[in-house]
């Protein structure tokens, strides 16, 4: 389930989709991308080798990992602010998300939250690549704790709301963080440092979506680890 939903690797689907196996899922989501942030940190290794300008490798790392997501992510992102621009009534703009299309709301969010991936990332360098896709999906588990509801009662959302227990959720972030003091060329805190702006930038937007639109939805998903990914690239750039 992890690797299907969150990349565009062909995986035979799970056999059944349970309130555990959607949890793993989310718990698995970092190891289910390992595969996007080697292909991103090959690019910018492969742009630096080549003399290639740092926002073009940049560029081309954000798009090929958004290619091998099918921009998942990236629609939740856009969606998630149509929906939250659109209307403060939750109904509506749950209905505005649903649609799929994008507003001048969603695509000036779209836009600017790419600028600042490929700006940042172009003085980042391959470890900042790697790492912001990784710690990126990490706040799936964040986003899917227990206590987090369902803004629908159908969908990916009501899936996984709820779905990993705080503990794990927790140990997660604490992984994630300890990881990041290896991150070379950095003093051992940059990492660290920036996995806990990536939280944090991720936690803003979920408890935003939370008190407008009564939970989380697959789209508020996407918008969290589009921004988590930003606001990683910015701490390592």
């Amino acid at each position: 389930m992890a690797v299907g939903t969150l990349t565009a690797l062909p995986v035979p689907p799970p056999r059944r989709i349970d309130g555990r196996v959607a949890g793993g899922a989310m718990l698995l989501a970092p190891v289910a991308v390992i595969p996007l942030a080697a292909l991103a940190g090959l690019v910018m290794w492969g742009g630096n080798a080549l003399g290639l300008p740092g926002l073009a490798s940049a560029g081309l790392a954000v798009g090929l990992v958004a290619l091998g997501s099918r921009g998942l992510h990236l629609d939740g992102l856009s969606d998630t602010a149509d929906g939250l621009g659109a209307s403060y009534d939750r109904e509506r703009a749950l209905e505005i998300m649903r649609r799929g299309d994008s507003g001048p709301t969603g695509v000036a969010t779209l836009v600017l939250v790419l600028i600042v991936q490929c700006g940042a990332l172009s003085a980042g360098g391959v470890a900042a690549a790697m790492a912001g896709v990784l710690a990126g999906r990490c706040v799936l588990s964040l986003c899917c704790a227990r206590g987090v509801p369902s803004a629908r009662p159908s969908g990916l959302g009501a899936t996984v709301a709820g779905s990993v227990p705080i503990p794990l959720a927790v140990l997660v972030f604490v992984v994630a963080a300890g990881l990041a003091v290896l991150i070379p060329g950095l003093p051992w805190w940059r990492g660290p440092l920036a996995v806990v702006i990536g939280y944090l930038a991720a936690g803003v937007v979920l408890w935003r979506c939370t008190r407008r639109l009564g939970g989380i939805t697959g789209d508020v998903l996407g918008a969290c680890v589009e921004v988590a990914t930003a606001g990683v690239f910015l701490a390592l750039g």
